[in-house]
């Protein structure tokens, strides 16, 4: 179900409509500052499950997880005084901070890893999201390799990703695309680990560093 949104104003009810869909298991795709996303709720078994189902095969990295704010990753991951002071200069941004997950995060959401890429986008739209629902979502960047397993890998990894809302329909699986009727960038975000408070770049994309 496509619904349309005012990119800098959602309406609340759709907004609330969507955290509706993601407490109930379902899935829902949001434009970020760097591509679309498919989120699902971090506390929902069958969210998470169905997500799983869009997982490339062999794609081994940590999950990504996208909160509201800083405070809220802080529920879920071990932040130091200096991986606070990093992701307090960067975001919200095009940036994810892979991060020590907490032992009750990895216990309570059933997490089989102990890191997680944070990531606390810049787009009203996703924020308002993760705020109507209460809780952090775990995510995944679209791609067309999810329409069709035989797409061959790309030069470029932008390559892949969609720009206009529309193409995400025959997503499987994707309950809800909250689309602002502009197309959106093809950008890969910037990885960062900062577990152990120094700064290892894993990608260098949109987001600049140091």
């Amino acid at each position: 179900m496509l619904e349309y949104v005012v990119a800098n104003n959602p309406d609340a009810r759709i907004i609330r409509r969507a955290a509706s869909v993601l407490e109930g298991g379902g899935l829902v795709v949001v434009p970020t500052d760097t591509s679309w996303s498919i989120l699902c709720s971090i506390a929902s078994k069958d969210g998470v499950s169905r997500l799983k189902r869009l997982v490339e095969t062999g794609r081994d990295r940590p999950l990504t997880v996208m909160c509201s704010s800083i405070a809220q990753a802080s529920e879920l991951c071990e932040i130091s005084s200096a991986a606070f002071r990093v992701m307090k200069r960067l975001t919200p941004g095009p940036y994810v901070f892979v991060l020590q997950s907490t032992n009750r995060a990895a216990k309570d959401f059933d997490l089989r890893r102990a890191e997680l890429g944070i990531r606390i986008p810049g787009n009203r739209v996703a924020i308002d999201v993760i705020e109507a629902l209460g809780r952090a979502v775990l995510s995944l960047t679209a791609k067309r390799t999810m329409l069709d397993a035989y797409i061959p890998e790309a030069d470029y990894p932008e390559e892949l990703l969609f720009s206009a809302g529309w193409e995400l329909e025959d997503l499987p699986g994707v309950d809800m695309i909250l689309d602002p009727g502009e197309e959106n960038e093809r950008r890969m975000g910037t990885v960062l680990d900062i577990r152990s408070g120094e700064v290892e770049v894993i990608r260098l994309g949109v987001g600049p560093y140091p």
